[in-house]
């Protein structure tokens, strides 16, 4: 039974320690829209997708109102276009993207993702069109988000994708130049990439879901840090149990929203992503929790640990609350959204490389850092290439949403608004990386990848 002391906490919650639904995504298969001709299949893609999404945006908002719960952003995922365009003669794949774009901005939604190609192993010829058209889609629309696969524990990583992808992001930022190369927030590049992640810009909807479904992404990092205030100086299985109490209750109202938006749509409840992503706001910060558990700043000796800690408290806490845990679920450390992490950058606590160890032990990787815009797209390689070992060692999922900001460099302050922040522009190592990444072919999977 709901007591009233635990409707004014969650009330507290929202109120003031940033409690929200960072997004509500339909996912939407298009497998049944291709077509040997690229502009039946646009007309297709256009029709269902605008069909189905009709009602996302003011059920989302009906929900917020009647329940009083915010709901940051309601977007769409669907199935790779890669796949969807592969039987295309002389498929147009920008006059698709600006087709998703179009559909994005008929039904209201903040982003579209899907986008997307999945190459861990090797490419189709589909496939190489579509990766070469990524900076030309990414600049020709505003809502269009766009993600890669590269790698897999199953299958190594495909290291002539890594070279090119090196180069896309490049020609990304140069093309989105006069945006401070903001095409570059609107692409990912993976290694074990899931199917039903709800957050952009990776999201897509993967072969193995069904024909729509509504994944929900709940964030909260506010309210994990205000929990840990009351426990200050008291040990770790204490700080682990108040991280987990609180989990628990973040994923049970992602739950309640899920299946409210699942029912009123008619279609299928997929998952809740349990995930803390934070926000520019002060106070809505991961960085702040780690330094909650007694780091003076985020990037110090300890931070790792203490990340690997927030990280599983998450996950076993949300898991208890819900049976339909998915998605990327843990903890996100985008620099550029973060307010604590752009201040840890700031002031010279948190490096590049710090970061990369840090993602050994939380969700996804290297997110929404800004480097100078003369690194070359060798060294680009190089960070998508390493970021990639750890997912495919680690059987994780690691991603890269890396911006050479052009014309900036390292201490400049790249500002791109809304959730997406403002990025710090962060060192990257001198020294060449551009004789490994030439050898190309593929690094094999791991011994442990071999558990049939």
């Amino acid at each position: 039974m709901i007591n009233p002391r635990e409707i004014i906490e969650t009330i507290k919650m929202i109120s003031e320690e940033n409690l929200d639904i960072r997004t509500i995504t339909m996912g939407i298969s298009l497998l049944d829209c291709s077509h040997e001709r690229s502009e039946t299949a646009c007309v297709r893609i256009y029709d269902k997708i605008t069909k189905y999404a009709q009602n996302l945006v003011s059920t989302g908002e009906d929900i917020e109102r009647e329940y009083g719960i915010p709901i940051i952003n309601k977007r769409i995922s669907v199935t790779p276009i890669s796949m969807i365009a592969e039987s295309c003669n002389g498929a147009d794949y920008v006059k698709i993207a600006e087709t998703l774009d179009r559909a994005a901005a008929e039904t209201g939604v903040n982003f579209i993702g899907g986008f997307s190609a999945l190459v861990h192993k090797g490419y189709t010829n589909g496939d190489r069109r579509f990766i070469e058209s990524i900076p030309y889609a990414l600049a020709a629309t505003e809502r269009v988000c766009s993600s890669v696969n590269v790698a897999s524990t199953k299958a190594g990583i495909n290291m002539d994708a890594v070279r090119q992808m090196g180069g896309i992001v490049k020609q990304t930022a140069e093309l989105t130049a006069h945006k401070g190369g903001i095409g570059c927030a609107k692409l990912v590049v993976f290694a074990n990439a899931v199917e039903d992640n709800p957050f952009m810009a990776g999201a897509f909807h993967g072969v193995g879901e069904g024909e729509c479904v509504i994944n929900v992404g709940v964030s909260g990092p506010g309210v994990v840090k205000s929990a840990l205030e009351a426990v200050k100086g008291q040990d770790f299985g204490v700080v682990a149990e108040t991280i987990k109490k609180t989990a628990f209750k973040i994923t049970r109202m992602g739950q309640l929203v899920a299946q409210e938006a699942s029912k009123r749509l008619g279609v299928q409840f997929g998952i809740v992503d349990l995930s803390l992503a934070p926000t520019p706001a002060i106070g809505d910060s991961v960085a702040y929790i780690l330094e909650e558990m007694g780091l003076e700043k985020c990037g110090t000796h300890g931070t790792t640990a203490a990340l690997a800690l927030l990280n599983d408290a998450v996950k076993k806490g949300g898991i208890m609350a819900s049976s339909s845990v998915g998605g990327l679920s843990g903890a996100f450390i985008p620099v550029s959204e973060d307010a604590g992490m752009i201040e840890a950058a700031q002031s010279g606590a948190l490096s590049l490389d710090k970061l990369e160890a840090m993602t050994c032990v939380c969700s996804v990787g290297l997110d929404m850092i800004a480097v100078p815009g003369d690194t070359s797209a060798e060294t680009v390689a190089a960070i998508i290439a390493d970021e990639a070992a750890i997912g495919v060692v680690n059987s994780k999922t690691t991603a890269v949403r890396l911006i050479p900001a052009p014309g900036a460099k390292v201490g400049d302050m790249i500002e791109f608004g809304g959730l997406l922040g403002r990025a710090p522009v962060m060192a990257v190592n001198r020294y060449s990386s551009s004789g490994f990444i030439r050898r190309g072919g593929r690094i094999p999977a791991p011994m442990h990848s071999l558990r049939n």
